[in-house]
């Protein structure tokens, strides 16, 4: 190999190398941001291997609603029932999230579903929780077929974050202040094609090789 033939090689393997540490920076800064809020948030489980499971479930107003017909759209999926205070709290920022997405024109749907006897019976209890009508839309599950039988759900309260290919993201056990920018980053990156956060949490413990960026050194 003659000296031009040497230098071109040289220059050839210097801009590969430049490319590959530039993508893998740009690929660090991408897990880095997409992570950051669901870190923030601490699900009990995120994961991209469970798909809403199929359901259909009268609104308030007695219209049935089927999982299929909430896909194309970020889905905020909150299990309540009236016994349940920490529900009842939550609810106002629920409420207030529902608003904010609905000003800024995300396509984000809020949705809860009450295991309680009736839709009189939720209203109700809405009614009592927000002082006026809710912002988002309420299903009635009161056999909790849907609740128990199809996502295993026994403890309220309970919220699922699902993509707008109907993929589950992640799960949040226990109230939470809905109506906060970590939130709304969230369901932003929720929305984005290939806006996934690589960790994993199983048990509100991160795994994955990305783990350290919730601060975790103990999570594999």
């Amino acid at each position: 190999m003659n000296a031009k033939s040497l230098a071109q090689f040289v220059f050839i393997a210097v801009a590969a190398m430049a490319v590959y540490f530039f993508v893998s920076m740009a690929r660090d800064a991408d897990a880095r941001g997409a992570c950051t809020s669901v870190c923030l948030l601490g699900p009990a489980y995120a994961n991209q291997d469970r798909r809403i499971p199929a359901f259909e479930l009268p609104d308030l107003d007695g219209k049935r609603v089927s999982s299929a017909s909430l896909r194309g759209r970020v889905v905020v999926l909150n299990f309540w029932t009236k016994t349940c205070r920490p529900c009842l709290e939550e609810m106002p920022a629920l409420n207030d999230l529902a608003e904010i997405v609905r000003r800024e024109g995300l396509a984000v749907d809020v949705v809860t579903i009450s295991t309680d006897a009736s839709a009189d019976d939720a209203r109700t209890t809405l009614a009592a929780a927000l002082g006026k009508q809710p912002n988002f839309r309420t299903l009635i599950d009161p056999d909790a077929a849907v609740v128990f039988d199809k996502f295993g759900t026994r403890l309220y309260p309970e919220t699922w974050l699902i993509d707008r290919s109907g993929l589950i993201r992640l799960r949040v056990d226990g109230a939470r202040d809905w109506a906060n920018p970590v939130v709304l980053d969230l369901l932003r990156m929720l929305g984005r094609p290939g806006g996934a956060c690589p960790i994993t949490f199983e048990a509100g413990k991160a795994r994955g090789p990305y783990h350290g960026l919730c601060g975790g050194d103990d999570a594999r």
